[in-house]
């Protein structure tokens, strides 16, 4: 089997600032890797290159075992983007922007099931000019649909939708990938990163930090801890033991001893922690 992206040694610099540098990895069809890091990390230039929208200073890709951007115009034939910039026709309807976009690949879209499936089949008459920040949101993520694609490039695909749109898009996502498609995702949103992703990369600085599945990131970087809550008087105390430490069973049983113990349950780390302990600060940074 093919594989659905691969990278290899990509490299780009605007003049003297190395935005991408040195960057290897790739993406299965059927698998959703979520690309993680703060803003200007350089997630936005690897996806322009990869999509073929700017050529790479150093390295190679191949999208479907095509090079890019040699063979541009095979790719985007078999791909679909969702990108932050809505280049939407505001003048037009959802309808008349799917079908516009469908005759583009000359694919024959079923434009009114993608409206549905983004709950916009009700305004789908309607000029987008009208529409809100989420409503157009969702209609880019049917556009990035009409041509059953084989590879989804999704940057922030939730960005600006209410928790049950949200949700309904990452339905989407995960039954993209069942059909089969690669999706490389970007996202802010941790819990939609650990939610999804087969696997995840943490960029930061221009290089990937860490690739590996979200719980095995967790497991290997993370810190587990036990949090104890008990009566202290007319308040309440909050003890926190990390797991990792050698005397963690000792403090726990001794903690549990004490009088007054009102809660205890584990956490775990999550997606952000791991990334602040490879990089010094979170992804919003």
């Amino acid at each position: 089997m093919t594989t659905a992206i691969r990278a290899s040694d990509l490299s780009f610099s605007y003049g003297d600032v190395k935005a991408v540098d040195a960057v290897s990895f790739g993406v299965e069809p059927g698998e959703i890797l979520g690309f993680l890091g703060p803003n200007g990390a350089g997630k936005s230039t690897t996806i322009k290159m990869l999509t073929g929208q700017l050529p790479p200073d150093g390295g190679s890709i191949e999208i479907l075992g095509l090079p890019v951007p040699s063979s541009r115009e095979q790719v985007q034939a078999r791909i679909g983007v969702c990108f932050e910039e809505k280049n939407l026709y505001l003048n037009m309807s959802a309808e008349e922007n799917l079908r516009f976009f469908a005759s583009l690949f000359g694919a024959d879209a079923d434009v009114v099931w993608l409206l549905e499936r983004v709950g916009l089949a009700d305004r789908r008459k309607d000029r987008v000019s009208g529409y809100s920040k989420g409503m157009r949101q969702r209609l880019m993520m049917a556009r990035a649909l009409v041509n059953t694609p084989d590879v989804l490039f999704l940057d922030e695909p939730t960005d600006g939708l209410d928790p049950v749109s949200a949700r309904a898009i990452r339905e989407m996502i995960l039954a993209e990938a069942d059909r089969g498609a690669a999706v490389l995702l970007t996202t802010h949103d941790m819990y939609e990163a650990d939610e999804l992703s087969d696997r995840v990369a943490f960029i930061n600085q221009g290089r990937i930090l860490a690739l590996d599945a979200p719980e095995a990131l967790k497991l290997e970087h993370g810190t587990r801890a036990v949090k104890v809550r008990r009566r202290d008087g007319d308040g309440v105390a909050e003890e926190v033991i990390a797991l990792d430490d050698a005397d963690a069973g000792d403090r726990v049983r001794d903690a549990l001893s004490q009088p007054g113990v009102l809660t205890i349950h584990t956490e775990e780390a999550t997606l952000e922690d791991v990334f602040v302990a490879f990089a010094g600060r979170g992804l919003e940074g």
